[in-house]
């Protein structure tokens, strides 16, 4: 299972949340992807830079090496 490629970055509740972060869907994917395992392998799978930019994008502090 390590090798399962994650749908994260096409995710339809994801683009509803890019589209409107204020409506039910889009809180509750931001809120889901605090403790999503599949979101936690997608984003620790990138490369240093795009995680800089998904941790801007959706304030998301998690998976730090703070």
């Amino acid at each position: 299972m390590e090798n399962k490629k994650h749908n994260c970055a096409n995710c339809p509740i994801r683009a509803k949340h890019d589209k409107n972060p204020k409506s039910l869907i889009g809180r509750f994917w931001r809120w889901h992807i605090n403790f999503c395992p599949g979101w936690k392998g997608y984003f620790t799978s990138l490369p240093e830079e795009e995680k800089a930019a998904l941790r801007q994008k959706y304030n998301f502090d998690k998976y730090t090496d703070k």
